[in-house]
């Protein structure tokens, strides 16, 4: 993802210039046989201000992300209501409170050990909104809306982001606090857009797979939903370990951003 990589390291050096470097010109942490007392000091300073700006960063990524997967989810029990189910409605779900919505392992202690490790990948989901199809007023049709509805909020946001980020980029001054609200706002069409892209994928529960099961003959349905009880382990399997795996999915990514970013002029 080169174009939206590039941004990023730009972004990021924005948020960080006031932190400067070593002193003397010497990287942060690099070894040194002599230091004065000022030096040291300088290295000291220079190291807590790096790791308060990558605190900053894990908290900016994590914020996003539930942002986000929160209205997908809320995107999911509206779009349910209005076509005849209210079961998520009864259930506290049409609300953006984040409390109902969190799941313990997918809204928290995966992306935490995520944006912990090397590479910087960050993930995660919340507890998927319940559902009766045979609710909808049109159960087809119904049900293909209120799986598509998140994902359309999802790309929706990523625009919001984006162009949020125009008067940003233009006219705010580099560094400092607008720097922080720049990597903020591009994490938000990063992570949107990703995960509208992941959910497309047509392996159940993704939402993908609501529109691909209702082109399925009949007689294949069965088999299809039996493939969801193991396709997120499938799907994640594939995705790690699988070579260009996970590149399949970012390439759609890479293109949506990077198209974004040009048509928008950032």
């Amino acid at each position: 993802m080169a174009y939206g990589l590039e941004k990023l390291e730009k972004i990021q050096l924005r948020g960080r210039e006031i932190n400067g470097g070593g002193p003397s010109g010497v990287p942060l942490g690099s070894p040194r046989t002599t230091a004065t007392r000022s030096d040291r000091a300088g290295v000291v300073s220079g190291h807590r201000l790096e790791y308060l700006s990558g605190l900053m960063d894990l908290i900016l990524l994590i914020g996003i992300l539930l942002l986000s997967v929160i209205l997908h989810e809320v995107a999911h029990a509206w779009v349910a209501r209005r076509e005849g189910d209210d079961t998520a409605e009864r259930l506290g779900r049409i609300t953006l409170n984040p409390i109902p919505h969190l799941d313990p392992i997918g809204s928290i202690l995966i992306p935490v050990v995520l944006a912990s490790l090397p590479g910087g990948f960050i993930f995660g989901w919340a507890k998927p909104v319940p559902v009766n199809p045979a609710n909808f007023r049109d159960p087809v049709w119904g049900d293909i809306r209120v799986s598509l509805a998140g994902i359309a909020v999802n790309l929706l946001l990523a625009l919001v982001f984006a162009l949020a980020m125009i008067p940003l980029v233009r006219f705010a001054p580099a560094g400092g606090a607008w720097g922080y609200v720049e990597s903020a706002l591009y994490y938000g069409v990063l992570i949107n857009v990703i995960l509208a892209v992941f959910n497309l994928i047509p392996v159940p529960p993704l939402d993908g797979s609501h529109v691909v099961r209702h082109l399925l003959p009949q007689a294949l349905r069965g088999a299809y939903d039996a493939f969801g009880r193991f396709g997120a382990i499938a799907l994640l399997a594939f995705l790690f370990f699988v070579p260009g795996g996970f590149g399949l999915v970012m390439g759609p990514v890479t293109f949506i951003v990077d198209s974004l970013f040009a048509v928008l002029g950032l």
